[in-house]
């Protein structure tokens, strides 16, 4: 179990929000507000974010377009990753990444079960590594988003967690 080591030091991240959604808008963005308020309120910055249509190739663009940015090191993106005919965040991103974090998508599974029950298998949830950016695809809903936030994406992104964290490795991410 992972914890917070009292000793050691916050590091402030760079972070992208982005939508993925044909229907979502600014006025709408539950999702979104909640993954930026949240990475506010642990002490990030959030550095872009965007409502992006839900297209294969203009996620490519866009993604490619933050992984190449240097004032971003992470992404938290939410929506596309159903398995309806527009979901298509995984099939778009996933050839992008140099390396899959499998174990993220295995474990927002895990802890949506105790909220949704086995309709956690409809989750494509996602994440990886793409020029040392740290890349992490959830569903859209604020629950979701809730769930993939409190029960693995804050404490990964914070340099304080013990035995290790994302955080910590980043530079090492970029190293050849």
């Amino acid at each position: 179990m992972s914890r917070t080591s009292p000793d050691a030091t916050f590091v402030p991240l760079n972070v992208a929000v982005i939508t993925i959604s044909d229907t979502r808008t600014p006025d709408n963005d539950g999702s979104g507000d909640f993954l930026a308020a949240s990475l506010e309120q642990e002490g990030h910055k959030v550095a872009r974010r965007k409502i992006v249509k839900d297209d294969r190739y203009v996620l490519r663009a866009e993604f490619s377009a933050l992984i190449a940015d240097d004032e971003v090191s992470v992404v938290l993106s939410t929506g596309s990753t159903g398995l309806t005919g527009r979901d298509v965040a995984p099939e778009a991103l996933e050839p992008l990444f140099d390396k899959a974090i499998d174990g993220f998508g295995e474990l927002f599974r895990s802890a949506s079960l105790i909220d949704i029950g086995a309709a956690t298998i409809q989750s494509r949830a996602f994440a990886g590594l793409a020029n040392g950016t740290v890349i992490f695809c959830m569903p859209g809903s604020p629950n979701a988003c809730r769930t993939a936030w409190e029960e693995v994406i804050r404490p990964q992104l914070d340099a304080r967690t013990r035995p290790c964290n994302l955080a910590n490795l980043m530079p090492r991410f970029r190293e050849t």
